[in-house]
């Protein structure tokens, strides 16, 4: 493609190392495509697998740019090398190896969820280039040859497996931190809406209580002022009586 002025444009270097990237990990895909059913299990469960298997492409072991034919004839080639009913002396490890392929490939039918992880790589690709970039900037203001570990295609391809899956961890921890939080504010607001529910409850009461009581109190208080009013009469009546007059003794 030429660019503005006929000049050739110069390729995107990060598209060149994603497709040799690609190329490297179609290699290994044709390697691994031969490990059995035993082995497959072994690879989907190991230590670390929890993050290990955050990458969809690597559970499948299928290249990033395969069409929607292929992941289908993948998954079931894979699904049935690790399905239970194939694995009748290891069943509950199969089963967790079967649905660590079940949600990959779930995952990369969704083209949200299939772009994200494809982000992912391609950062993960970008980053690399751009600590070689760097390391190579250093060396050469060191005076020294601008060789690096990662010039070697094995290399680069480790090093960005390895940062691929330090950014879908990172992906991951956010998620479930998001996760806890929202689940610690539907809890709060569930327990506010009880402490809600539960004053107007005992709102309710008191006033179905008051209500029915209200009689009784009435009638206390008609009791009540009854007796003041008689008391009030016999003291006024006490009052009024003459007081008794005495005799006068003679000598």
């Amino acid at each position: 493609m030429a660019a503005a002025g006929g000049e050739p444009s110069t390729p995107n270097m990060s598209d060149e190392l994603f497709k040799t990237f690609i190329t490297e990990v179609k290699q290994i895909e044709k390697r691994d495509s031969v490990l059995t059913s035993k082995q497959q299990i072994e690879r989907l469960l190991r230590p670390g697998s929890s993050y290990f298997n955050l990458n969809p492409f690597e559970v499948l072991q299928i290249d990033p740019e395969a069409t929607d034919d292929e992941l289908k004839k993948r998954f079931r080639a894979l699904s049935i090398l690790v399905h239970p009913d194939k694995n009748q002396d290891d069943q509950e490890r199969a089963q967790k190896a079967f649905e660590a392929v079940d949600k990959a490939y779930k995952l990369l039918l969704e083209p949200d969820q299939k772009k994200r992880a494809l982000d992912v790589i391609h950062a993960g690709i970008e980053y690399v280039e751009h600590m070689v970039k760097e390391k190579k900037k250093q060396l050469k203001k060191d005076g020294k040859l601008q060789d690096v570990e990662e010039d070697d295609p094995e290399m680069f391809r480790q090093a960005v497996y390895k940062q691929t899956m330090k950014l879908f961890a990172e992906l991951e921890i956010k998620r479930k931190e998001r996760e806890a939080k929202d689940m610690h504010e539907r809890k709060r607001a569930r327990e506010e809406e009880i402490e809600v529910a539960e004053k107007a409850k005992r709102d309710r009461e008191w006033q179905k209580n008051f209500e029915e009581t209200r009689d009784g109190r009435v009638d206390s208080w008609r009791t009540f002022q009854a007796k003041g009013k008689k008391t009030k009469e016999k003291k006024n009546r006490s009052f009024l009586k003459p007081p008794k007059v005495k005799m006068e003794q003679r000598e």
